[in-house]
């Protein structure tokens, strides 16, 4: 993901940033292209940030193939929590 700084003086983007802040904005341009313009708060940066990772990402892909599970009995007793 890019980050862009916003001047003060782009005052007709700052508006709209303003807007965005209350609603999510759907821009449209001359050509019919469009664009989807949300605040983002911590949490969403922290799932973007997290999807940027390879390594984890990989990883959840191959525990997501995973079919086999262990019953909840067997856990139990490998715990010690068995009565």
């Amino acid at each position: 993901m890019k980050t862009v700084a916003v001047p003060p003086q782009a005052a007709e983007i700052n508006e709209l940033l303003d807007q965005a802040r209350e609603d999510e904005i759907l821009v449209r341009t001359a050509d019919g292209s469009e664009f989807l313009l949300s605040a983002v708060d911590e949490f969403d940066q922290e799932i973007a940030r997290t999807r940027q990772n390879a390594k984890l990402m990989a990883l959840l892909d191959e525990r997501a193939k995973q079919s086999k599970t262990i019953p909840l009995d067997e856990v139990k007793r490998q715990l010690g929590l068995t009565d």
